[in-house]
């Protein structure tokens, strides 16, 4: 019988002043170079077609008509990687997750500096196969012989913050088993085992 329970909490960097203060630097940072990479295109596509149009009256061989845009390419091209490269930085700080449990199954989302979210998971209580804690040894045997792929931590940070603790889910679908690792408080995990049943739960 499905249980009417409603919790949710969010997993947010120990460091989240300077994970935002990093966040903004790169970002700013790529406005800086999608604004110049659009002056830039400004100025050169008018005084390319003009070139093209030396070339197009035989002034110009179509080989030094490269030769003299190839610099200018370049920068373009140049200052365009910049900007995705600050685009690409930038996501890797302020990154919080956010869990909701809702009637026996546990939503996980990511969640790009407080602002924009990524729906990640779906975990429905019947198909929890273990649950506990990810310092025990249990979580050491349940990962042994996993890849790296099968087992995902859904908290930005390497060690739980005061007040909570990593734990880990044992989830299966038909395409095989994932070990998830979440940073919540213990309220958390009572919601996952009155869901799951308390037999799931591996203390050890």
């Amino acid at each position: 019988m499905q249980r009417e329970t409603f919790y949710e909490e969010s997993a947010v960097p120990a460091s989240s002043l300077r994970e935002a203060k990093l966040y903004k630097m790169f970002h700013i940072a790529q406005i800086v170079a999608i604004v110049l990479l659009c002056a830039l295109l400004l100025f050169f596509v008018p005084y390319w077609m003009s070139r093209w149009g030396l070339y197009r009256n035989g002034d110009l061989t179509i080989a030094e008509f490269f030769v003299l845009i190839i610099p200018e390419v370049m920068l373009i091209v140049f200052i365009g990687v910049a900007a995705l490269i600050f685009f690409f930085i930038k996501r890797r700080f302020n990154i919080s997750y956010d869990y909701s449990f809702v009637d026996d199954e546990l939503r996980v989302s990511k969640v790009f500096n407080g602002k924009r979210r990524k729906f990640l998971v779906r975990l429905e209580a019947e198909y929890m196969l273990k649950l506990g804690w990810a310092d025990r040894e249990s979580f050491q045997r349940t990962c042994a012989g996993m890849d790296r792929k099968s087992i995902r931590f859904l908290t930005p940070n390497k060690a739980p913050v005061e007040g909570k603790e990593f734990y880990y889910v044992l989830y299966t679908t038909s395409l095989g088993k994932t070990v998830y690792v979440l940073e919540a408080r213990q309220e958390m995990l009572e919601c996952l085992v009155r869901a799951a049943g308390v037999n799931k739960l591996e203390r050890a």
